[in-house]
């Protein structure tokens, strides 16, 4: 393991092999016992071997230094992606593409449909007479009591009660006609 003098390039290439084969599998476990995923894990071990090779003194140390300083790293990478995720909290897209369909009233299709049928409901409200127009507009998309509406349109109670439930079963019988 130890590397006192790297002579030629291939002499480098053995022993960073060497020290990969030796030192990988057991970090490699670690980190993906501590991350939350596979992809993550590998990441974090490259940022490792990478910064071994980096450092100049790396082939000068003992065998057990060069283990003590390679878990050193290990658990600082580790606490950087810690850190790295609260900051910055990633979603793995496998979960988001999941989670994006999981419920269908978001898909594509259902926005289509949910678009076709407010257009249907809008021609169906335009079949209705100004009046009752407003005040199922005050009714349902102000959410206004039947006595505000009264108030609104100088009605009695009783004749805004009266002129919802005429347009509501206009509306019904519009809806009936188109199926």
């Amino acid at each position: 393991m130890q590397q006192s003098l790297n002579l030629d390039g291939e002499t480098s290439r053995t022993a960073t092999t060497e020290l990969f084969h030796h030192h990988a599998p057991a970090i490699f476990a670690f980190l993906r016992q501590h991350t939350s995923s596979r992809e993550d894990a590998e990441d974090l071990l490259l940022e490792v071997f990478t910064a071994a090779l980096e450092q100049e003194r790396f082939s000068l140390m003992s065998e057990s230094e060069q283990r003590k300083w390679l878990w050193r790293v290990v658990r600082n990478k580790l606490v950087d992606s810690y850190r790295r995720q609260i900051r910055r909290p990633a979603t793995a897209i496998d979960a988001l593409d999941e989670e994006l369909f999981a419920d269908d009233a978001h898909s594509p299709e259902h926005a289509a449909l949910r678009q076709e049928e407010h257009a249907r409901l809008h021609a169906a409200i335009q079949t209705l007479s100004p009046l009752q127009q407003k005040a199922v507009r005050l009714r349902f998309a102000n959410n206004l009591r039947c006595a505000e509406i009264a108030v609104i349109l100088d009605k009695s109670e009783s004749a805004v009660r009266m002129m919802l439930s005429r347009a509501l079963n206009l509306l019904r019988t519009f809806y009936k006609e188109d199926e």
